[in-house]
């Protein structure tokens, strides 16, 4: 079955399920019920930058409109595991990524790499945007999801299979973008991971990371089991020194159900601007 045909099912599925209209669904994403209709119907596919408000609306994950099912991911099992992730990952993580535009907008060739990008959607949404882009993951099928997002749209994207324990990076790029993907670096490895990610960051250019942040008051968190490793509060932001300053540097909380246990997540997040070598 292709892409198209797996989307187009899921979106009519999933409106079904919630009980609503094709009205009703167009009114909460912002456009018309003709365009829903297209969706369903194969006729046409949403934009790269509206699949995260449509997973929002229907409580699941990019990747699971795609029909891809997270349990054969070896790293980026976070976002199917956890349901609210359209607290934050739908949402939030946009704030991050407009302040890109308006801090280094690609007005002369930018550089990106894509640190561990899941299915791609953030690296197609910047190639979009006239960023030139390179993109890993560890997975096979999330590339293969990224290359085809990347086909539909018209884009280029340099996509690859590494994984980021093992792998060097050997040019210089004018943004570094990782989401979702630091917490998965065991605390050994930290300090060396993050000094390859500024070495290889141009003067100028910008480093946008998250991760997420161990508290005391969040309650249990199931992901801890599966090779996840929370950071200390402000740890994120402790390896940056002099050289770099910070255009963001904030932290959310959003609530989770994971494995039927209610409890917290809490992210950091920033954006750094790499001043001297």
């Amino acid at each position: 079955m292709k892409v198209d045909s797996i989307l187009a099912n899921r979106i009519y599925e999933s409106r079904k399920i919630m009980g609503v209209t094709q009205e009703v669904l167009a009114e909460k994403l912002g456009i018309t019920p003709q365009s829903v209709s297209r969706w369903e119907n194969g006729q046409s596919r949403p934009d790269v930058d509206m699949l995260p408000k449509l997973a929002a609306v229907f409580g699941t994950t990019i990747d699971a409109l795609f029909g891809y099912h997270s349990e054969n991911l070896k790293i980026n099992s976070y976002a199917e595991k956890c349901k609210c992730t359209s607290n934050y990952y739908g949402s939030k993580i946009k704030k991050v990524t407009c302040e890109i535009l308006e801090v280094l907008p690609p007005t002369q060739p930018r550089t990106i790499l894509d640190i561990g990008c899941g299915i791609g959607e953030m690296a197609v949404f910047f190639a979009r945007n006239g960023y030139i882009v390179s993109a890993f993951d560890i997975d096979e099928e999330n590339l293969n999801i990224g290359k085809e997002l990347a086909r539909n749209v018209g884009v280029d994207v340099n996509f690859f299979c590494a994984d980021f324990l093992k792998y060097k990076i050997e040019s210089k790029f004018d943004i570094i973008y990782a989401r979702d993907f630091l917490h998965h670096v065991p605390p050994q490895d930290r300090a060396r991971i993050f000094e390859m990610i500024q070495a290889n960051t141009n003067v100028g250019g910008l480093n946008a990371l998250d991760a997420c942040v161990e508290k005391s008051f969040t309650g249990e968190t199931p992901e801890l089991q599966s090779g996840m490793y929370f950071y200390q509060t402000a740890e994120l932001f402790s390896y940056y020194g002099k050289n770099w300053r910070f255009e963001i540097m904030d932290e959310y909380y959003f609530d989770c159900n994971n494995c039927g246990i209610p409890h917290q997540h809490c992210i950091d997040v920033m954006l750094a601007k790499k001043i001297s070598d």
